[in-house]
């Protein structure tokens, strides 16, 4: 056997030929890739999502049963050669055991981490193997497979199977391996009794040690922070108390017969319940050594030690961790802000940032795997930390500055190594009396290695790689750490404390970056999504946390280093949890933060609901009644308070709520400065983009509220109003840039735009599609019924007289400030997607009037070829029927045409006050292109977008056109459009018999039928240009018609019911007056002028003019 070689004669071959430093550094590597693997393999067959299909397969279970029960088949004598697995763990181990090597952790700290970390690593993946249920249907299954395939079983199966039968009781076997071992391991776990109790020291020595503080002396400020044992310095606590624990568990007896074991056991086993394996996998430490020593006789006094030692870390462990926490926020604080300020210490004192980091994430971690595993105890809240995120976020910080300024950390430990840690090693070197071939080589090479830096290679930005160096001088630990080396290291303790120096300021050089991950990743957090998830919950209900909040996504860009070449399919899983974790967060702050900017965004539109105008009638009323005696207020009346009130304050320290807010949001913005962004797993991270989107759909939200449309009711909001509590919302989200650095301007300007559409970006309707809605169900809807008039004079909607109370006063949502709020709100977009839903319900009333034509065709077309005889006309007048349908059906055309040529002007009012620089072209571009040339050019359809005015309306010519189909030719609707022009113009007459007919100043025709003369020239415009006809004739021929129809009132001057027959014969002058293709001679020619001036004088003799 190997442990039968003498030390002495194996020693001289080992030196240089086992390679025992190589070996420990694949072998910890590939270690960590198996077990991580392990991890991987539990968790998908233990998660019913991921579980694989034939393992719940119940056809399969019969064939599982029958693996797990016969398992492992085909037993043969070669697995009575196999020891296990890992062979060359075996013989590695077994060879440093051979060579009776000596361990040191502040001597050759390399070698021996490396040595305790590959026991652990072995142990680690024996105890997982041992948790996964489906190892042996999994392997057997896979064996019958390859059976089948290759009709052998697979050669390493017997193997396994073997191992698996041994190591059913898992810790009973590993002792038993480790046995021969004691020895070894013993010594390089007491090597940690003077690093390990130095660093598990209560808050308050660290506290009275000023641990971690530069202002504590600051006459050696500037010195370099240097001592004997560097890397042990900032050496995870975790990783010692993993190394003393499992290592005295595998090797007990050292525990049961050495003092010196037992006191770092004790104190080991005071620090924790919980032990992390590998990811979210723990051991509960007390228990598994509990069950261990309770199986092997002598170890009573070891059991009640365990107890009591459990007994103390759940009375003690909690608080002083707690403790340990609140002193770390502080040190963290004070050495950010020091270094942030003068980034040159970070030179000379880059010790302290790892140390802080280590200390730190150290106690995170023990946080995490506890809170996920909490005892039962009296103080649960010493495992709950709402103050985590200061911790996280300081850490953060460090990191970030140390990446900032890595140009001044590798600046400074090039001259460092170059000019002074070259000089002290090779005076080391010089002064030993013994010194071998192949040692002298490595040293002379290090020498050599550091002498050649220089500071030009800085400036260069030159890529440095003292890998091999570091490689170096762990083969040289393993040279002279055997037994009876040439050199052997514990004799020249100058050259480890030199080369332990070395090795740390070559990695501040070269590898920075890896022991920033070494020292303060946190990647173990995404394995406890729960967890994170109730720190994050924890630390935002605290007003002083919000500002460190961002600290939480920004830990998730940390886990995407954690991954392993050996288990790829994890690297998705971990992708898809972190983003998750990150969106979760990132979108809790951007939903705080937002709640908070619109609560005071809401607040501002109060008060400035305040200042508006319908509130001032109260202080109108009281200037009006100032001289008289103020009356004393009821009992119980509460006086009102003049806006401006709030800003009144006797004392400063009173604070209000909107004090509060402005508090809340500086705290919460303040997060928002720890980066612009970040990569988790490839995906780039803006944070500031999460509060742009929430406050976008936020705000549209609230300005859709805001317009208080009640469908049942049918009643919304004024524009006018509307438009100022958004200016006063707008307003305020403006303030936002004051706090943090975000483009508030495109979100106003993207929530603007998408309110100008008729769904948003979400699918919502926008107030572009409410007030849509309410003008044509309400307004237009009542003013086709003639409830509401249209007034021409104000120019404007009013409710018409009646006994039944209005729900709305029409002149409040139509007059010319309401429309041009309109305008604001929704623009030239939300305007035409008004048009077309009015050019809807034009298509739909040109459709009903082209029936009612064909059903009266030739009675129209006779009316037509004889309008110059009015006896014939008369007897044709008697046949014709729906002509007060076609005058109905027109007024309704006419009032939509008023409405949109109101809500167009005040665009055009609008745009005139916003870029006066762009109507001016559009005016001209639409004055130098004549109508006929043709209406489908786009500067028309520009025009009318913009609001101005065209003679030919394009909105309508393509409403129109839309119209045609393949069942009716050209020449059908060209004689439609004449005899529906015939039918209206031989209709009029019958407007004088409706009282409702008579036209007052202030609201023109109390039936609408002034709305007429819009609609005729409109549509008539509109047909005649879809048909290439031409408009003025056709206009000129209705003029005739028309007034050939109305003279022939004036026959009957007999009838009473004919009263109104001047305010129709003023209907002629509008339809002209109306048209750009028409004139006042063209009027006159065919009606004598003397009528409307008559009619004129008739309809004014009423009102009473008085001048002066």
């Amino acid at each position: 056997h190997i442990l039968s070689i003498t030390g002495a004669a194996f020693s001289g071959a080992m030196d240089y030929q086992q390679k025992l430093a190589e070996k420990l550094s694949i072998l910890n590597e590939r270690g960590n890739g198996v077990l991580i693997r392990m991890n991987y393999i539990k968790k998908t067959c233990t998660d019913p999502k991921t579980r694989p299909s034939f393992l719940a397969d119940k056809s399969m279970e019969p064939a599982i049963k029958y693996i797990n029960k016969k398992f492992p088949r085909n037993q043969s004598r070669r697995l009575t050669q196999c020891e296990c697995c890992c062979d060359h763990v075996y013989e590695l181990l077994n060879t440093i055991d051979a060579c009776q090597c000596f361990f040191d952790i502040s001597i050759n700290f390399d070698f021996t981490k490396n040595y305790l970390d590959l026991i652990i690593t072995y142990t680690s993946v024996i105890i997982m193997l041992s948790r996964i249920d489906d190892k042996k249907a999994l392997v057997g299954m896979f064996n019958c497979a390859h059976e089948m395939t290759n009709g052998s079983s697979d050669p390493s199966y017997p193997r396994l199977g073997q191992m698996f039968v041994e190591y059913e009781h898992t810790w009973k076997k590993l002792t038993e391996e480790f046995g021969p071992h004691t020895r070894s391991v013993t010594s390089a776990l007491l090597s940690l009794r003077m690093v390990y109790p130095r660093r598990n020291l209560p808050a308050e020595q660290w506290r009275s040690a000023q641990l971690l503080s530069l202002l504590s002396a600051p006459a050696a400020m500037l010195d370099p922070a240097c001592c004997n044992t560097m890397a042990c310095e900032y050496l995870s606590m975790e990783v010692m108390e993993r190394w003393i624990i499992i290592g005295f568990l595998l090797c007990h007896s050292s525990v049961n017969t050495n003092q010196a074991s037992q006191e770092l056991w004790k104190m080991a086993l005071r620090s924790g319940l919980y032990l992390t394996l590998t990811r979210d996998e723990v051991l509960n430490i007390h228990k598994v050594t509990e069950d261990l020593f309770d199986s092997i006789k002598g170890y009573n006094k070891r059991i009640a030690d365990i107890k009591e030692c459990r007994e103390h870390v759940i009375v003690n462990c909690g608080a002083m961790h707690r403790e340990r926490r609140q002193f770390l926020r502080g040190a963290l604080k004070e050495l950010f802000n020091v270094l942030e300020d003068e980034p040159g210490l970070l030179g000379p004192k880059a010790l302290f940032v790892f140390m802080a980091l280590s200390f730190s994430r150290d106690e995170v971690l023990w946080l995490v795997r506890h809170s996920e595993n909490m005892p039962k105890i009296k103080t649960p809240e010493d495992y709950i930390d709402n103050q985590m995120a200061e911790l996280l976020f300081y850490m953060e910080k460090l990191r970030g500055l140390m990446r900032k300024c890595s140009y001044v950390v590798q600046r400074y430990h090039v001259q460092y190594l170059a000019q002074f840690d070259a000089l002290v090693l090779n005076d080391t070197i010089q002064n030993m009396y013994v010194c071998p071939e192949e040692e002298s080589v490595l040293m002379s090479s290090f020498v050599s290695t550091l002498s050649a830096l220089s500071i030009k290679q800085v400036e260069n930005k030159e890529e440095f790689d003292l890998r091999a160096l570091r490689l170096d001088w762990m083969r040289l630990q393993a040279y002279t750490s055997v037994n009876k080396a040439p050199l052997p290291i514990k004799d020249y303790i100058d050259l480890p404390k030199v080369m332990n120096l070395i090795q740390f300021h070559t990695r501040m050089v070269d590898s920075l970056d890896e022991l920033l991950f070494e020292t303060s990743e946190l990647s173990i957090l995404s394995f406890y999504p729960r967890v994170f998830e109730k720190m994050f919950s924890q630390s935002s209900e605290e007003m002083t946390m919000k500002r460190y909040l961002m600290a939480f996504p920004s830990v998730c860009s940390q886990f995407s280093q954690c991954g392993h070449p050996l288990c790829p399919e994890e690297v998705k899983a971990m992708e898809k949890r972190s983003l998750r974790l990150c969106v979760t967060f990132l979108e809790q702050i951007a939903k705080q933060t937002s709640t908070v900017v619109l609560e005071i965004c809401a607040e501002q539109c109060n008060l400035n609901d305040q200042l508006q105008p319908k509130h001032c009638a109260e202080a109108i009323s009281a200037a009006r009644h100032r001289k008289q005696k103020k009356q004393v207020p009821k009992k119980g009346e509460v006086l009102k308070e003049k806006p401006g009130a709030e800003s009144l304050r006797k004392d400063r320290s009173v604070v209000t709520n909107v004090d509060k807010m402005h508090l809340m949001l500086t705290e919460l913005c303040s997060c928002y400065s720890l980066c612009t962004d970040f990569i988790v797993f490839d995906h780039i991270v803006v944070p500031t983009e999460f509060l742009i989107s929430h406050l976008e759909t936020r705000l549209s939200e609230i300005i859709v509220r805001m317009a208080n449309y009640n469908q049942t009711t049918q009643e919304i909001a004024r524009p006018t109003d509307l438009l100022a509590g958004l200016r006063a919302y707008t307003a305020s989200v403006h303030s936002l840039s004051s706090y943090i650095n975000v483009d508030v301007t495109r979100l106003v300007k993207n929530v603007l735009l998408q309110q100008t559409q008729p769904l948003d970006s979400r699918g919502v309707q926008t107030i572009t599609t409410l007030y849509t809605n309410w003008f044509l169900e309400s307004l237009l809807r009542q003013a086709s019924n003639a409830l509401i008039l249209h007034c021409p004079t104000m120019h404007c909607f009013v409710n018409q007289a009646t006994e039944n109370d209005p729900n709305f006063r029409a002149e409040e949502f139509s007059d010319v400030s309401e429309l041009q709020a309109l305008a604001e709100l929704i623009g030239p977009y939300g305007l035409k997607f008004l048009s077309e839903n009015l050019m809807w319900h034009i298509t739909s009333q040109v459709s009903e009037l082209k029936k009612l034509v064909i059903e009266n065709m030739d009675i129209l077309v006779q009316m037509k070829n004889n309008f110059d005889k009015p006896e014939e006309m008369a007897n044709l007048k008697k046949r014709l029927t729906g002509g007060e349908n076609v005058l109905k059906r027109m007024t309704i055309i006419g009032v939509i045409l008023s409405f949109r040529a109101m809500a167009q002007d005040c665009l055009k009012q609008v745009l005139l006050k916003h870029c006066p620089y762009l109507m001016g072209p559009l005016e001209c571009l639409r004055d130098f292109i004549a109508p006929e040339d043709d209406i489908k050019v786009n500067v028309f359809e520009l025009a009318s977008a913009a609001g101005l005015a065209c003679n030919i309306d394009p909105a309508l010519v393509t409403a129109i056109s839309s119209m045609q189909t393949d069942n009716t030719s050209v020449d059908e609707e060209y004689k439609l459009s004449c005899l529906l022009l015939v039918f209206i113009a031989v209709s009029l007459p019958t407007l004088a018999l409706d009282p409702n007919s008579f036209y007052s100043r202030e609201h023109g025709h109390n039936n609408n039928v002034h709305c007429l003369a819009v609609a005729i020239n409109q549509v008539a415009a509109a047909m005649f240009t879809v048909q290439a006809k031409n408009i003025e004739q056709h206009l000129k021929e209705f003029l005739l018609m028309a007034s050939n129809a109305l003279l022939q009132l004036g026959q009957n001057t007999e009838r009473m019911d004919l009263k109104n027959r001047e305010s129709v014969y003023l209907l002629l002058h509008m339809i002209v007056e109306e048209s750009p293709f028409l004139s006042q001679d063209m009027l006159e020619s065919c009606f004598p002028y003397v009528l409307l001036r008559n009619a004129y004088r008739e309809v004014y003799k009423s009102f009473v003019i008085t001048l002066g």
